[in-house]
């Protein structure tokens, strides 16, 4: 029913000292997730429950009060709690942005309809291509005039009495979430102040967001769609957190409450309601700083994370121990430039449904039966089966999940399969194996997104999977991707929840400032910088860091003179002079060859542009110590629990079956073999073997080593 991770103590040490626990908690599709740790004695614990759709916050608790049980404490115990959440991934992934106003500047009421002029697939499907709906229709666009210079200048006053007018035909209409967002807001935000100062007399439930807190970057029509963006999911997670804190300050009154972000750090509650799409990519950024973090002790640098769950799979590029950031992100249809931890997302999990196409293809995703109702072989499941169901019946999981908490039935599975089989004309074992195989390439495919399509070889890197579903197909990537490795920590359905414990507090601050570098006005980069960094120190100070503890990473955005898009470069710490601005176009040069294949370096008639200047203040936590588990010879003869027939490849095999918790540092085990835990299974096989490290950690190689069996 859940599971213990990690040391203990004996009964009564603890009697005199007073107990404090953080915990993390990663609510997905199916699952949700919990880790805690004893800040005194590095115990870890971790366990699972069932998601619940309808009320998350139910999952939630009943999450928390299994953690605590398993520690021996309860709410006054908890010192902090660290959440990662898909409420607004999935409410713009299913589209649902509501009624949505948008005010902008007389003249450009069509800047969402002209938008850019990218065609998905190449401009060779443009006579195909139909632009999809905007985020705000035509009809509630509204306009103010006013205009200001790309420095800021005011060239027109704002209209006072035309605001008046717009915010009273928004309460008017009833439209209640409005984005803001002004020509060249980024460099001066007085005239969208105003208009928010307005609407708060003449529409006050109105819900307002605007570009120059939002995005204070160039490029109008991203600004204006990431702010629409943010007015979209502010109802919605403002709910969701507010209920939350509300839940958990009855358990534990006054506990610390954060919330992942995209950009891979953790922000109070309290301040996330009011920047909400700096959540998007929550849950995905918790799992790939966890696995990050795992992969570098156990001395790989060079990593893939895979993170499998029932409704999807993310995967992103880690090196150094730190997930790459992009602002060129997208969730769904919407772009948002806000920093992200580059992440792409594929509907291939676990509750995947298996569909045939009008074509009369087999397809996989992306509908999924989540947690309710689930794949056909749950309790209550659903009536389509899935990725899970193909897997129960081919023998790759056991009959159950959770330690026996959610039986599985073969025999539901199969009938669904049958039916399926049926219609494609195949027998239920080869259905069942093509549905793994889709969905294996359909993972490939995401993979070589965040590798191939960046100038990144696949093959140099070490694979992390974790997530309930994340190391069921990791054989056959193996092979599909010519991988060297894949690793699959301790317990991996939990390492989302792991990585919230690991998260540093980060605030990202950017202000476009376009100069060419010769021109390059040192005196002005200074202030802004120390103006950000202002900002930044302000923000660290609310999330209670004292100013000894705050860090403060500096990066700008170059490009030639000339290009459309920029590469962010590094800069260092220290004063800003001729020599430091000069080595940060080297720095520019260097990284767009590496990125691009080429460069003007040396070149004076290319010349250099500086865009954006940034700043991410960060506050930094205490991580929980890994844990070595006991070193065994070699040979797993004492994890192994039994044999059953399961399906690789074109046949069935005998393969023999493992409780994972049993396996000891330096086992190994040769495929065919099945590796059970709590929250996860990893199937090894034929050819394939599973080594285990110091830590508890199973590497998948291709070629055995010598050893093995038990």
């Amino acid at each position: 029913m859940r599971r213990a991770a990690g040391g203990g103590v004996r009964d009564g040490e603890l009697d005199e000292r007073v107990r404090r626990v953080r915990i993390g908690i990663d609510t997905g599709g199916t699952f949700t997730d919990v880790v805690a740790v004893d800040e005194q004695t590095g115990e870890l614990v971790t366990t699972k429950t069932p998601s619940t759709p309808d009320d998350p916050a139910n999952g939630f608790m009943i999450g928390v009060t299994r953690a605590l049980d398993l520690l021996g404490v309860d709410g006054t115990a908890v010192s902090s709690v660290a959440h990662g959440t898909t409420v607004a991934t999935n409410q713009l992934l299913e589209g649902k942005v509501g009624r949505l106003g948008l005010i902008t500047s007389e003249g450009y009421e069509f800047l969402l309809e002209i938008a850019r002029q990218s065609v998905p697939d190449g401009y060779g499907n443009s006579y195909f291509w139909v632009k999809p709906d905007r985020i705000v229709s035509l009809d509630r666009v509204r306009t103010v005039r006013g205009r200001l210079d790309f420095r800021g200048g005011e060239l027109r006053p704002f209209d006072i009495e035309q605001a008046r007018e717009v915010a009273r035909w928004f309460r008017e209409q009833d439209i209640t979430a409005i984005g803001v967002c002004f020509l060249h807001s980024y460099a001066d935000p007085s005239h969208e102040q105003a208009m928010r100062a307005i609407l708060a007399v003449e529409h006050p439930d109105a819900i307002v967001s605007l570009s120059s807190d939002v995005l204070r970057e160039y490029r109008e029509y991203e600004r204006a769609v990431t702010t629409l963006v943010d007015a979209a999911v502010k109802p919605k997670v403002a709910a969701y957190v507010a209920g939350l804190a509300r839940r958990l300050h009855e358990f534990a009154p006054g506990v610390p409450f954060s919330i992942m972000r995209s950009n891979g750090g953790v922000l109070s509650a309290e301040e996330v309601v009011h920047q909400p799409i700096t959540t998007v990519l929550s849950g995905p950024a918790a799992g790939a700083l966890g696995a990050g973090l795992i992969a570098q002790r156990a001395g790989y640098e060079r990593v893939l994370t895979l993170d499998g769950g029932g409704t999807s799979t993310d995967v992103s590029v880690v090196l150094d121990g730190e997930p790459t950031l992009t602002t060129e992100g997208s969730i769904g249809r919407f772009p948002s430039k806000i920093p992200m931890i580059d992440v792409v997302t594929v509907g291939a999990g676990g509750g995947s449904i298996a569909w045939i196409s009008p074509e009369g293809t087999l397809k996989i995703g992306p509908r999924s039966a989540g947690a309710v109702p689930g794949p056909m072989c749950y309790p209550d499941g659903g009536t389509e089966p899935t990725v899970t169901d193909a897997h129960v019946v081919l023998g790759r999981i056991p009959p159950h999940l959770l330690g026996g908490e959610i039986p599985l039935s073969e025999d539901a599975a199969r009938d669904g399969l049958t039916k399926l089989a049926a219609e494609l004309g195949l027998a239920v074992e080869p259905c069942a194996s093509g549905i793994l195989e889709i969905s294996a390439w359909n993972q490939a495919n995401a993979l070589r997104q965040v590798t191939v399509k960046r100038g990144l070889d696949v093959r140099d890197f070490t694979m992390v999977t974790f997530g309930g579903s994340g190391s069921l197909l990791a054989c056959r990537l193996i092979d599909i991707l010519a991988l060297p490795a894949v690793l699959v920590p301790l317990d991996p359905g939990n390492t989302s929840a792991y990585g919230l414990l690991t998260v540093d507090a980060r605030c990202d601050y950017v202000q476009t400032a376009v100069s060419r570098h010769r021109d390059l006005p040192l005196a002005a980069v200074v202030a802004t910088y120390a103006e950000l960094r202002d900002r930044a120190a302000a923000a660290l100070h609310r999330e209670g860091f004292p100013a000894a503890e705050q860090r403060f990473l500096r990066t700008a955005d170059l490009r030639y003179f000339g290009q459309a898009f920029e590469v962010r470069v590094p800069v260092a710490d220290g004063d800003i002079d001729h020599r430091a601005a000069d080595a940060v176009a080297a720095a520019f040069h260097e990284a767009h060859r590496a990125l691009y294949g080429y460069d003007f370096a040396g070149d004076e008639r290319q010349q250099v542009e500086w865009v954006n200047l940034r700043v991410t203040g960060v506050g930094p936590i205490r991580r929980p110590e890994p844990r070595e588990i006991r070193s065994g010879d070699g040979r797993p003869h004492g994890a192994r629990t039994g044999e059953r027939p399961v399906w690789f490849e074109a046949a069935y095999s005998p393969a023999r079956i493992y409780d994972r918790s049993l396996l000891r540092a330096g086992d190994v085990v040769a495929g065919p073999a099945v590796l059970e835990e709590f929250g996860s299974t990893i199937p090894v096989h034929p050819g394939f073997s599973a080594v285990v490290d110091r830590f508890g950690n199973v590497l998948l190689t291709r070629s055995p080593p010598s050893g093995g069996g038990g």
